[in-house]
């Protein structure tokens, strides 16, 4: 009886702690935003958008060059980066390979950016040119 206490009292102790840094490194979050809700964001509170174009293209990655300087992509090391649900957030994660090999974080099917003349905490651009904040319902 003993043992099963000290075993509950530690799996209370370590398994909210190991949540903790699951939850802590998932390359997205979810962040409230006063004009839109509850958005997808950078853990650096840096709203996440999604390109029409690229709706319309089944998720394929049309933003490059110059569009990827002005709505860098949100970029991970690894397919193990992101996995494919996070806890507290709708929809289904994953990675699609950019055309430079990098691998770039994708939400409900579609690549994710952000736009590179916000600041945390800001959305300039929904839609604006086929650019949408990625709002979670």
């Amino acid at each position: 009886m003993k043992r099963l206490v000290l075993l509950t009292l530690a799996m209370l102790v370590l398994v909210p702690g190991a949540m903790a840094r699951d939850a802590g490194s998932a390359p997205v979050i979810k962040y409230k935003d006063d004009q839109f809700g509850a958005i997808l964001a950078t853990p650096k509170k840096k709203a996440l958008y999604y390109w029409n174009v690229e709706k319309r293209a089944g998720g394929k990655i049309r933003c490059k060059g110059a569009c990827a300087r002005a709505w860098p992509p949100l970029i991970v090391k690894s397919r193990s980066a992101v996995p494919r649900r996070i806890a507290g957030l709708p929809g289904v994660f994953g990675v699609v390979r950019r055309p430079d090999g990098r691998l770039q974080v994708k939400h409900r099917g579609l690549p994710v950016y952000t736009y590179a003349h916000e600041r945390p905490e800001q959305v300039l651009c929904d839609d604006v040119d086929g650019w949408f904040v990625v709002r979670l319902r």
